[in-house]
């Protein structure tokens, strides 16, 4: 793992999160989009060389969703990057850690993801991610 990557936050309204954040950070957004696969929209900030990610459900069968219905809103993961996608989930899985899908899958923000079930690590959801050129 090179380097945090971001961390995700679970919104409930996007509008006034970003406008939060921006007023926290000092800095407009550079980035929204929506994860129809994962019925997500997220908008990311940088700071020097940190991003956030704001997650806001767009369905109530999104992940998102019931992670702030179990809850509330805070920091749903750290997500870190990685040079090899498909060799880090592999070196996880020799480790013991229960990785949540078999593949990556496309993520926000250009990359390919995957998550570290959080049973594993103390209750942290972990993401990796890699830039999708790089795959």
């Amino acid at each position: 793992m090179n380097k945090v990557e971001h961390i995700g936050i679970a919104v409930k309204n996007m509008e006034q999160s970003c406008k939060l954040y921006e007023s926290l950070l000092g800095v407009p957004f550079y980035k929204k989009e929506c994860i129809a696969s994962e019925a997500v929209e997220t908008a990311f900030f940088k700071l020097g060389g940190n991003k956030i990610e704001l997650l806001m459900p767009t369905d109530q069968d999104s992940v998102i969703f019931k992670f702030l219905e179990k809850k509330g809103e805070g920091i749903h993961h750290i997500a870190f990057d990685v040079d090899d996608i498909y060799a880090e989930m592999e070196r996880l899985k020799q480790e013991g850690f229960t990785i949540l899908s078999n593949q990556p899958k496309r993520g926000a923000d250009n990359k390919m993801v995957c998550f570290v079930h959080p049973k594993g690590t103390n209750g942290v959801l972990i993401e990796i991610c890699q830039e999708i050129g790089g795959v």
